[in-house]
């Protein structure tokens, strides 16, 4: 579950998504520079292998730590891509690109907005959308929809088997994991899958900040929403039994039917007199700090730490995160507010001076340090969270191994292509 956004103004183009997913899939932030690939090269996807094109571009990408291919990413001729799951009444393959493969070859072959939604369709049409998309249930698949901006436009790609729509956006727009292209939609949609998403209800509340957005500030605080505001304050997490905490961007698992989790964030704002782009590294971007980033020159391998997976480690800067994370989650009108307002103002520094990306990294380091510390030492005994929320998380701690238990990793291999 996810939900991606985008402004297009006279003066530039805001991106932001939240990726969620299985709460311990770790996802990486990965640099790939411009590279020329000899003839009658291939390139092995997560589930495929395809053709290589002569070159590509340098990009960032964050991805799932087991997938080839990515949640969001953007490249050096400012081309930005978000995806989302979009559940339609038509079957997906066992076999194919999946909609995060389709995203990461758009940002590798095309230097515009339009020439990506080209490369997303092209790819469709000759390879086909299918395979696993998610961590903890092998089964789960699904075909995808895209928002895919540039300097100066920006469009919505919706897909549903081999059909698709595209619509050019002017103003605010956002989607999220239901088909919403109206026409295209009203035949294709899932109503079960798309309404057990909770996505009407969050595309809603995204559509109508969206509209209000004038900078790159304001899309931070839009990817924390956890639902309408109430009385002009941000709403607290709060969860239902069938799906946790789906009702706002800043999403937290927990749900009995469905559960997912915000795993990392991206905000950047897109002129033709350069790019700005703030990303988290980390999951839950309501306890997360965001950090300036460049596309082609990679932040500090020492300050990422090790690469994550599904394993809590104690380097990488995602399982670092995570404790604090999931410390906040125990009591989170409580706990939040021991850092939250030290963080805005960090943050709104680095907006109007960025640092450069090692440095703001190593001082996020250290004040993830000091906000961890802080909150452990005002704990309290017992957590706040519902009944059925404490037995996902005790789950997925002995997982993860942060907590005694069976530790279970779900990495899978590839399966044979035909």
């Amino acid at each position: 579950m996810c939900d991606t956004i985008v402004v297009v103004t006279p003066h530039g183009v805001g991106f932001a998504k939240n990726s969620d997913r299985a709460a311990n899939e770790a996802q990486v932030l990965d640099w790939q520079p411009a590279r020329e690939h000899p003839p009658r090269s291939v390139v092995r996807c997560t589930w495929l292998t395809i053709p290589q094109v002569r070159r590509t571009h340098a990009v960032l990408l964050s991805r799932p730590f087991w997938q080839w291919g990515a949640e969001m990413a953007a490249n050096e001729h400012g081309v930005v891509i978000g995806n989302e799951a979009v559940f339609t009444r038509q079957a997906v393959p066992a076999i194919g690109l999946t909609g995060m493969d389709l995203l990461r070859l758009a940002v590798e072959r095309a230097d515009s907005a339009e020439r990506a939604v080209a490369v997303i369709l092209e790819l469709c049409a000759a390879h086909g959308q299918g395979g696993g998309c998610d961590h903890e249930q092998v089964g789960f698949n699904y075909f995808s929809s895209f928002l895919v901006a540039d300097r100066r436009r920006a469009f919505v790609v919706e897909t549903a088997g081999s059909e698709h729509a595209v619509q050019e956006i002017a103003g605010a727009r956002t989607i999220s994991n239901g088909l919403s292209i109206p026409d295209f939609a009203q035949s294709r949609c899932d109503p079960v899958k798309t309404w057990a998403a909770q996505c009407r209800d969050r595309r809603q509340l995204t559509q109508k900040r969206a509209e209000s957005v004038r900078g790159i500030g304001d899309l931070f605080q839009l990817l924390r929403l956890h639902g309408p505001e109430r009385n002009g304050t941000a709403a607290p997490v709060s969860y239902r039994a069938l799906n946790g905490a789906m009702g706002g961007p800043c999403m937290h698992a927990g749900g009995l039917a469905a559960a997912a989790q915000t795993v990392a964030s991206w905000a950047c704002w897109l002129t033709p007199g350069g790019d700005t782009h703030f990303v988290t590294g980390t999951a839950a971007p309501c306890t997360g700090l965001f950090k300036p980033v460049a596309i082609t020159a990679p932040v500090s391998a020492q300050l990422l730490g090790h690469v994550p997976t599904d394993r809590a480690d104690d380097s990488s800067l995602f399982w670092r995160h995570e404790r604090l994370h999931r410390l906040v989650l125990r009591a989170e009108p409580e706990l939040r507010p021991l850092f939250s307002a030290e963080r805005d103002a960090v943050e709104a520094r680095w907006l109007q001076s960025p640092p450069n990306p090692d440095s703001a990294f190593a001082q996020g380091n250290d004040l993830l340090r000091q906000w961890t510390q802080r909150v452990r030492e005002q704990l309290p005994a017992r957590s706040r969270q519902p009944w059925y929320v404490q037995r996902y998380w005790q789950k997925r701690d002995q997982w993860a191994g942060l907590a005694p238990g069976v530790i279970r990793s779900l990495r899978r291999a590839r399966p044979s292509e035909p």
